[in-house]
């Protein structure tokens, strides 16, 4: 019989869970997050650094990126699996947060930038890692755009700064030693200050198409770049700081309000699952934990 190892055990020899994460960066999957990473700059950026003559329409540039982004996002998931041993539990997870997630935007219809599945994102990378939350929130995204019919040549702008906006939740430090209060506290803090940076990268993809606005907030093709930022700035000011700050907003108050009640989901819900938990065959009713030698993987059958 197959016997998962979730924790260790504790002075008097009553297990403990561990509050790991279930899906932890490798080498193979930081190295295809830095790479989907690169190519989003250059994405979302280059057309601050296109000269005059240059075709700035990223309707025309949306559909390579979507190009590169899906296999990259493939290779995030097979890279984890390659360098952890995660199994289907994972996966099913994320289908089933990515499903919940795309439920939860038309909640908001986005009125006023309110946004219901940004906390989502935010606790769910939290517990489950930067690599699961950044394949979570583009995944969610992509759904949540077919749901909504919000597909067009933004789509996969969002999905890049979603999913992002979900990867630093599982960069913030302490996992193991923040919780309750000032875990809540600081998750809020990054759910606040990251609705603004989602607003302000998506505003970047859509300001370089708008032109005739004004002098000082529009875009100006072959202007130095620290001029266009200035106008850029002056854009985001005038145009969506009431937006992001409903989603902010939002995002905050769900955050402290519900955020107790789905981490302690979440994390129960990976303990269960066990996803880095060794696996052992034993006689049936044991529970003697199998060491894994040294180098080998968890969660692989033996």
């Amino acid at each position: 019989m197959a016997h998962g190892v979730p924790g260790g055990r504790g002075p008097r020899g009553n297990p403990v869970s561990r509050p790991g994460r279930p899906v932890r960066v490798g080498p193979r999957a930081a190295a295809a997050l830095v790479l989907v990473t690169l190519i989003g700059i250059a994405a979302f950026g280059w057309p601050l650094l296109a000269d005059r003559q240059s075709g700035l329409a990223h309707s025309q540039d949306a559909p390579w990126l979507f190009a590169a982004l899906l296999p990259l996002l493939v290779a995030v998931v097979v890279a984890t699996i390659a360098d952890q041993g995660m199994d289907a539990k994972a996966v099913a997870m994320l289908g089933v947060l990515a499903a919940v997630g795309a439920a939860l935007r038309p909640l908001g219809a986005g009125t006023a930038g309110l946004e219901p599945m940004f906390f989502l994102m935010v606790l769910s990378g939290r517990v489950l890692g930067p690599g699961f939350g950044f394949v979570l929130g583009s995944v969610t995204m992509f759904a949540s755009a077919l749901l909504t019919g919000g597909v067009g040549p933004w789509m996969p702008f969002q999905m890049l700064a979603l999913g992002w906006f979900s990867l630093g939740a599982g960069l913030l430090p302490g996992p193991e030693r923040i919780r309750g209060r000032a875990e809540l506290a600081m998750l809020a803090a990054y759910g606040f200050l990251g609705s603004f940076a989602y607003g302000t990268v998506m505003n970047l993809q859509g300001w370089v198409l708008l032109q005739g606005m004004g002098q000082g907030i529009s875009f100006h093709p072959g202007d130095p770049v620290a001029q266009n930022l200035a106008r850029f700035l002056a854009y985001c000011l005038a145009t969506s700081l009431g937006w992001d700050l409903g989603r902010a907003a939002l995002t905050v108050v769900l955050t402290l309000s519900l955020g107790a009640t789905l981490l302690g989901a979440l994390r129960r819900a990976t303990r269960r699952a066990a996803f880095d938990a060794p696996v052992s065959f034993g006689p049936q009713g044991t529970s003697t934990p199998d060491p894994l030698p040294e180098g080998d993987t968890a969660g692989h059958v033996r």
